[in-house]
């Protein structure tokens, strides 16, 4: 088991290295000058010269970015060229609510698919079946920030039950919650479904039913952890996704996240900001599958006997 999760966190490495080159590429090839972005286009030439001298803007593209993988490793992701605040602090003071923001949302989608992806497998083309599919169908078409919108608009603005924006209390993030995890809830409700039906349909299961075991025994006992397994690998990427695309939802509701900071670094061409929250998003994504390969070892022994 130590050996696959060491294994596992060395292979962090070449992902880390190709993403960062990735965004730094990007960053360099976009139009802008982030010296004009920070002190404005009317601002003396000669200011701005010592500015990219002292950003280090001026340096060749292998260099800048030779010297920004150094100073990572040392745990300093730089600072600011907009705020001039430490890059670091000012991620992890915010990643706790995009973190947050992501369990809940995760939550949220499991309460609702699990269950309904069960009911409509075992309930096949019945009415609870067609109406639950038809309505994740609906939920997996709605793009995020028009839900978002319409929740804002309905339970902040005409009903005043929820607040609007910021993330100060917990009532702040049902809103987002919702938001995030219904889009999340119908696609596991359909691969759950979908994994159920097959499951049932094994002759393990035929021998259980022949045996007199009741059908929630059934499902409970025998079904649901082998239909859990393709699910858990979705509910993996759904967590990822929700802790990387964020961005908009933490937009609509003003929420003080790491998307928010992302998306303000990017308009302000601020590298250093970007790189240092896709960066710690990557760590996250990775841990989350690490930890996503952990329970399938849970779920099924002989997965867990190659760990050991």
């Amino acid at each position: 088991m130590h050996k696959y999760i060491l294994r596992r966190l060395l292979m962090l490495i070449p992902v880390i290295i190709g993403i960062t080159l990735l965004v730094f590429s990007i960053l360099k090839l976009t139009p802008g000058d982030p010296a004009d972005m920070i002190l404005g286009e009317m601002a003396p030439e000669s200011s701005k010269i010592q500015l990219r001298e002292e950003l280090g803007l001026n340096d060749p593209f292998f260099v800048q970015y030779g010297k920004y993988m150094l100073n990572m490793l040392r745990g300093n992701f730089g600072r600011s060229y907009v705020t001039k605040r430490d890059v670091a602090k000012e991620i992890f003071s915010r990643f706790s609510v995009t973190a947050r923001l992501g369990i809940f949302s995760m939550l949220v989608s499991a309460i609702i698919a699990i269950p309904v992806g069960i009911i409509s497998a075992t309930k096949q083309y019945s009415l609870v079946d067609n109406v639950s599919m038809v309505t994740c169908l609906i939920f997996v078409s709605i793009p995020n920030f028009w839900l978002g919108l319409m929740l804002l608009l309905l339970f902040s603005v005409h009903l005043g039950w929820l607040p609007a924006i910021g993330s100060d209390s917990w009532r702040n993030f049902i809103l987002p919650t919702l938001t995030l995890g219904t889009g999340g809830a119908a696609n596991i409700a359909r691969m759950m479904r979908s994994n159920m039906l097959e499951v049932i349909r094994q002759d393990y299961i035929r021998t259980a039913k022949a045996k007199g075991v009741k059908q929630s025994m059934v499902i409970r006992k025998h079904a649901l952890k082998n239909a859990l397994m393709p699910v858990v690998t979705i509910m993996g990427l759904q967590f990822g996704g929700y802790l990387g695309g964020a961005i908009l939802t933490e937009t609509v509701y003003s929420m003080s996240g790491t998307g928010r900071l992302l998306l303000d670094g990017i308009r302000a061409k601020d590298m250093p900001m970007v790189l240092g929250c896709l960066t710690v998003v990557t760590l996250g994504y990775s841990f989350v599958n690490l930890l996503v390969d952990l329970v399938y070892g849970f779920l099924d022994p002989r997965i867990r006997a190659n760990y050991t």
